[in-house]
């Protein structure tokens, strides 16, 4: 099992195939495995390298909550990134997994080719809009908080299957990871890809925004699929990023 030490944190990570690097991020209460369905296709001509979030999975839950920041998750990423041999990667994931995907690439452009943001959203420029989102956030910190992991319930086989170690680092999670501090990244986008399930309604509209403001660009929409679109229509998913990766030479 491989480990990196990140601030006193044990962050687990995996690395499949040879090639070009790919660093896939997971969404929330979600881990590394809900990437299984991409190890097979994309590994035979990349690396793919995968890892559970602080607070999720194999990964320790620091008890500081403030250990759980945005700032931590890209400095999470930079530190797998490193002990997989990687100075430059595509740089990918879902949910909130693309949010930290986009907040790494402001971060560090010079370690990103690209940047695939899989059914999310660049945060809020509206204050109210933002303090929804993350009232929002905060029900679900409570909730894990107060119903520990049966909170999960039967919602997705991939989150039911899951390997967390306690609801109290999902809880954190919440309230560090998932809510917004400011429009930091959203006034900051890059060249990225933004492949979205034609059933997410709700992320769609942040796939029309970030299409909309970033040159070159690429919405992709595969039809059939809502927030999971990579579990909901993996040969779909993975024919479109990787039409996506050669057209970036990668």
């Amino acid at each position: 099992m491989r480990m990196v030490m990140q601030d006193g944190a044990s962050i687990y990570y995996e690395i499949h195939g040879e090639g070009p690097a790919i660093l896939l991020t997971h969404g929330f209460s979600q881990t590394s495995r809900m990437w299984t369905g991409q190890i097979e296709a994309w590994s035979r001509r990349h690396t793919l390298i995968l890892w559970d979030m602080r607070g999720h999975g194999l990964s320790n839950s620091p008890e500081d909550p403030v250990a759980y920041s945005e700032a931590s998750t890209v400095s999470d990423m930079t530190a797998v990134l490193d002990a997989a041999g990687a100075e430059r990667a595509v740089i990918a994931g879902l949910s909130l997994g693309g949010y930290m995907s986009l907040a790494f690439c402001t971060s560090h452009p010079d370690r990103a080719t690209a940047v695939i943001a899989i059914d999310t959203g660049p945060g809020y420029r509206d204050p109210q809009a933002r303090e929804k989102w993350n009232a929002h956030a905060v029900s679900i910190a409570e909730r894990y908080e107060r119903e520990g992991l049966s909170t999960i319930g039967s919602r997705d086989w991939e989150i039911v299957e899951s390997r967390h170690r306690s609801a109290d680092g999902l809880a954190k999670a919440a309230r560090g990871m998932l809510t917004r501090k400011d429009s930091r990244v959203v006034e900051a986008l890059s060249t990225i890809a933004v492949p979205a399930g034609a059933d997410d309604k709700h992320f769609l509209s942040a796939a029309d925004y970030m299409a909309s403001r970033i040159p070159g660009a690429r919405k992709i929409v595969i039809p059939d699929a809502g927030h999971n679109v990579n579990l909901d229509q993996p040969e779909a998913f993975n024919a479109a990023v990787l039409d996506f990766l050669d057209e970036i030479g990668w």
